[in-house]
């Protein structure tokens, strides 16, 4: 009797405390999953384990814990998102390429950016640098495009893998300027970055944060931006609206999203928190200093942004006859 007692007992006492966290208001009921679709040490990853740290304090409690779901450039990530319950303890805290590159170049995603997420906000964005080696015989932008003109297709281009930011960005450039370059995919960014300091390559696009302590030490040098106005950072380079091609104005951006039918109350809560967060000096400063760009925009200016950003790089995608292959 007396175990019978006790296992009854322990039924209803855990009853009641899984009553209590489920009358808890969010985000207290249970930990919050930020899912980052790429592996641990990238941008979006460092990105989502500051706001982890810091939206319990702006929130009132909560556990917020990071999960990296990698693979398939991103779109496991995101499709795990888009498959949790929309009550708020799932947040995707993505870059653009799983939002608005790479349903262009794989089917059968598993979603549909367009509707499967309710978008909070842009957090940080960052243009690209059109770099070349500190050795090279270009100095300009108008030079590269000579040697391009006079011999399509032999001027080679360096990025981490089809479809990538840096990729595109180069498609992007040869559309702009009806010119055609030789593009040289590698397995990720760090071996591109090998090849363009030891000259095997000609030129490379890439964010602004990683190319810059190249620059710094004298290894790359900086042709163009591709932000709408010049960097603070790079004072001296040109951006190529300024050249004249407006069209190959570019940024890389990373952001927030929700699974889509999460309450219009807690999107609301969790878009301030994070902007909270974002204009901290401790996280602003740091950003800003390697080149990112705080957004911070409203729910419904990031629905706008991420469906005229699907649009153009799926028209760029389309017109290249770009694959991720």
């Amino acid at each position: 009797m007396k175990t019978l007692m006790a296992a009854i007992a322990l039924v209803c006492s855990t009853l009641l405390a899984h009553a209590q966290a489920q009358t808890q208001p969010w985000p207290n009921a249970k930990p919050v999953t930020l899912i980052v679709p790429f592996p641990p040490g990238g941008t979006t990853d460092s990105l989502a384990r500051t706001l982890a740290s810091r939206l319990p304090a702006k929130l009132g409690g909560g556990t917020f814990v990071v999960q990296n779901t990698a693979g398939a450039g991103g779109a496991l990530g995101a499709a795990a998102a888009k498959r949790a319950t929309p009550d708020g303890y799932t947040v995707l805290v993505s870059s653009l390429g799983p939002l608005v590159i790479g349903p262009h170049l794989k089917t059968a995603q598993g979603y549909d950016p367009l509707k499967d997420f309710d978008y909070v906000t842009v957090a940080v964005q960052a243009p690209n640098v059109l770099a070349v080696q500190s050795a090279s015989v270009y100095k300009t932008v108008p030079q590269l495009l000579e040697r391009m003109r006079a011999q399509p297709g032999k001027l080679t281009f360096a990025s981490a893998g089809n479809g990538t930011s840096d990729h595109l960005t180069a498609e992007l450039f040869w559309l702009e300027t009806k010119t055609t370059g030789l593009h040289i995919p590698y397995k990720g960014g760090v071996p591109a970055m090998q090849d363009l300091l030891g000259g095997q390559v000609d030129a490379s696009f890439m964010n602004i944060n990683t190319a810059l302590p190249h620059l710094r030490a004298g290894k790359l040098r900086a042709m163009a931006v591709t932000s709408s106005k010049r960097s603070t950072l790079l004072p001296d380079v040109p951006t190529m609206e300024e050249l004249g091609y407006k069209g190959a104005t570019v940024y890389s951006w990373q952001a927030v999203a929700l699974p889509k039918g999460v309450p219009a109350e807690l999107r609301t809560r969790l878009h301030e928190a994070v902007v909270s967060i974002l204009n901290e000096p401790a996280v602003r400063q740091p950003l800003l200093e390697v080149g990112f760009e705080l957004v911070g925009n409203t729910p419904e200016q990031f629905t706008e942004f991420q469906a005229r950003e699907y649009g153009r790089w799926k028209q760029v995608i389309e017109l290249g006859k770009i694959s991720a292959d």
